[in-house]
């Protein structure tokens, strides 16, 4: 009789200490804080402000962190757990892990490779993507590196019906099998990390290919440019103007020097910031883009049971419980605050997905515990990707996937069902 093979656990837990046998480190770290320091101090000033900063003085982002502080896990002991099952069904498809990769924009601000690297690594560890509407390259090629990985889209709702048309077009094309909606960033929040750099990423250029390779897109660009209704600037040009208009210039489709005298980078960026989103959203306007996609629509950023009534009441096929990871609203909720009633008030009629300050498996099993269906990571993968690129992504992923599995075992629990309200105390 063959030895059984050992869990993804103790199977990641082991390369690492063999591989110690030969002086080879990680190429990350795995305590979540000293990943968050060395990857943040990587970083050049502008991209550290635009990944560490949340909304105001950053109280969301604490709630975030202190709500899982409000719950212990309760391990229970003697139990059979040297088989365990992390897999989870989610609309039909199985996955071997509750984990998905949250949909982050600009990661050409924590690495060149970005989108790229980010899908290798999660395909090389098997967590499905959710691909950024603020991605770094278009869609089709952020699927290309996917392979047969799952992979959903994010979308942001533009005030150009045209466009979200599009968008979800391409994205059935590239073989995603679920819209996100996205709805907290109706407006982009007050964000001092940002702010005292006068740093836009998307001002620049950086995190719209999704945009400039789009279609629908290039015809609004192309129409605004030919009834004069892009604004032409009369300021004296500085040299921060002029390396302002070559990123914007060596990031849109066609090559640099073309671009350098071509109006559209600049007339490009300006139609983003025109129509990037559509503060005249209700949920009525579910039924539209139901009428254009068969996908399963999920909707991110709810906080309240009400709003969850009313995304069922009127379509939704899942909900996403997010506060942007404390990016949109100041003074906000915790998010796995949020997660309880939300749960109740959905009663299981569609997945509940839980995002916002997940930082380890520990966090990740509360959230299971008190319903979530799922959880996404964020930040810490862009950590990764910062410091190591495609490996240091996906040793984040599989140490995740790692962690939680040995935490099952730990725990004593043997399969996700078993992840129960029982399994965590205030």
């Amino acid at each position: 009789m063959s030895a059984a093979r050992p869990s993804f656990g103790r199977e990641i837990q082991s390369r690492i200490y063999q591989n110690g046998i030969f002086g080879r480190l990680p190429a990350v770290p795995t305590d979540p804080a000293e990943l968050e320091r060395r990857a943040l101090a990587a970083m050049r000033r502008e991209a550290r402000g635009y990944v560490r900063t949340g909304a105001g003085p950053g109280t969301t982002m604490d709630a975030n962190r202190a709500a899982f502080g409000r719950w212990s896990l309760v391990p229970r002991l003697m139990r059979d757990v040297s088989h365990r099952d992390a897999s989870i069904e989610l609309f039909g498809r199985r996955h071997p892990s509750p984990f998905l990769a949250a949909p982050l924009g600009v990661l050409e601000l924590a690495h060149p490779g970005g989108d790229l690297a980010v899908a290798r690594a999660a395909r090389a560890a098997e967590v499905p993507l959710i691909i950024s509407s603020q991605a770094s390259f278009p869609m089709e090629e952020i699927a290309r590196e996917l392979g047969d990985c799952e992979r959903w889209f994010q979308l942001y709702w533009s005030s150009e019906d045209g466009v979200v048309e599009s968008f979800v077009r391409r994205a059935e094309r590239s073989g995603c099998t679920a819209i996100v909606v996205t709805l907290d960033t109706l407006v982009l929040a007050w964000r001092p990390g940002d702010l005292d750099n006068a740093f836009l990423p998307f001002a620049r250029g950086m995190g719209i290919a999704q945009y400039t390779s789009d279609p629908a897109f290039q015809r609004l660009v192309a129409e605004r440019l030919a009834t004069g209704t892009i604004e032409r600037t009369t300021a004296r040009p500085t040299p921060e103007a002029v390396r302002a208009l070559a990123q914007m210039a060596g990031r849109h489709p066609g090559g640099l020097r073309k671009n350098l005298a071509s109006p559209l980078p600049r007339a490009s960026v300006q139609t983003f910031l025109d129509v990037f989103s559509r503060t005249t959203l209700t949920w009525e306007d579910l039924a539209w883009l139901r009428e254009r996609t068969r996908l399963p629509i999920l909707v991110k950023g709810l906080q309240h049971p009400d709003d969850a009534r009313l995304a069922l009441e009127h379509g939704a096929d899942g909900i996403v419980v997010s506060n942007h990871g404390g990016r949109q609203l100041d003074g906000a909720m915790g998010s796995l605050d949020a997660l309880p009633g939300i749960v109740e008030a959905v009663g299981g009629r569609v997945p509940v997905l839980f995002d916002s300050g997940v930082r380890c498996a520990a966090d990740a099993f509360k959230a299971l515990a008190l319903g979530a269906s799922a959880v996404c990571l964020g930040r810490p993968y862009l950590y990764g990707l910062a410091l190591a690129g495609e490996a240091g992504a996906r040793e984040v992923f599989e140490g995740f996937r790692a962690e939680f599995d040995l935490t099952m075992a730990v725990a004593g629990v043997t399969r996700i069902a078993e992840i129960t309200r029982d399994t965590v105390a205030p």
